[in-house]
């Protein structure tokens, strides 16, 4: 028998301390197995060719079973098993949460010349998380990104970037996002509704929002993690400059596409050593 299977987060993080077991028809034990440290499993163990039962688990996630036929070749592929955070589908406890940015990234990747792309963070931002105790979708979240911090790598870039062909840093030093409430979009993804302030632009943009989890760190603190994605068209915040190649390529694409990966601390504020 070749049993193989990829354990995977929503996000397609492998998890590395998965348990495969597997089950005959009367609920009998056959296999056990862990998944190695790129979360795959990988088990050559003799079984007899039929149906199984078969259930992953892993601390902090909710188990996950399916059915697998053994073939007479003796080969079972479950393919990737995806295993959702348990309670993802709520959000964190109610309150307020601090968005640490030592542990949070805000990026952006635009087109370059029509065949690659860009790849930019901010490294400088704060922001604020309110969880409302009564009705989740009156939840807030704000934030502010010092816009001079943009980093792509490439100093004369960035500095292009800083100047009043972009961001115009020196009139507009903030880039500011402010929700207005949220929608459930699915089992554990949300819709944040907000508004972005960028280049002395305000314009309603939403959040594609995705909940990881929440859990104890190091410092005696409660984290929550999120992920969130939007595009956003640079054109609509007055940042118009482009440089056209003779194929009539632009230099630079005009769509961004944007990345929020946010670890967020209960309370007020960050505790010391995070």
């Amino acid at each position: 028998m070749a049993l193989t299977a990829r354990i995977r987060t929503r996000d397609g993080w492998a998890v590395s301390h998965a348990v495969v077991t597997v089950t005959d028809m009367t609920g009998t034990q056959v296999l056990r197995a862990e998944a190695d440290g790129d979360g795959a499993v990988r088990e050559t163990t003799t079984l007899t060719p039929g149906a199984y039962t078969v259930i992953v688990t892993a601390v902090g996630y909710a188990p996950a079973a399916s059915s697998a036929i053994i073939t007479a070749g003796g080969r079972a592929e479950l393919g990737t098993v995806t295993l959702a955070r348990q309670g993802g589908v709520d959000l964190p406890p109610p309150g307020p949460w601090s968005i640490d940015p030592a542990h949070s990234s805000v990026s952006a990747v635009a087109q370059h010349l029509g065949i690659s792309s860009v790849h930019g963070r901010f490294t400088e931002f704060t922001g604020r998380i309110e969880i409302a105790p009564d009705d989740v979708a009156k939840s807030r979240v704000e934030a502010v990104i010092r816009a001079a911090s943009v980093d792509t790598g490439n100093g004369m870039r960035d500095n292009h970037l800083r100047s009043p062909d972009f961001l115009d840093i020196e009139r507009y030093p903030e880039i500011t996002y402010r929700s207005a409430g949220l929608t459930a979009a699915g089992p554990d993804r949300w819709t944040v509704h907000g508004e972005l302030g960028m280049h002395g632009v305000v314009r309603p943009v939403d959040l594609v929002l995705s909940y990881l989890g929440t859990g104890a760190d190091p410092w005696g603190g409660t984290r929550a993690a999120f992920r969130a994605t939007t595009e956003l068209r640079r054109e609509d915040f007055a940042m118009n400059y482009n440089q056209v190649l003779q194929a009539g390529i632009a230099a630079i694409g005009t769509t961004l596409k944007v990345e929020l990966d946010i670890q967020a601390v209960q309370g007020e504020s960050l505790p010391q050593g995070a």
